[in-house]
């Protein structure tokens, strides 16, 4: 899979992260916080390898 098209799916992921989070949020704190911290790391990570890609 080359680079871009990782980015790509980590975005995707991302954007998945956010509509379940929206939908869960009056149901299920503890659902929502786990999610937030899975969106965080996807977002860490699509930086890091944005990061990498502008390096090289």
């Amino acid at each position: 899979m080359s680079l871009q098209n990782h980015l790509v799916e980590l975005e995707r992921r991302h954007r998945a992260l956010e509509k379940e989070i929206e939908s869960t949020k009056l149901h299920d704190p503890a659902r929502v916080a786990e999610l937030k911290r899975k969106k965080l790391l996807l977002k860490d990570e699509i930086a890091k390898l944005r990061a990498q890609n502008t390096l090289h």
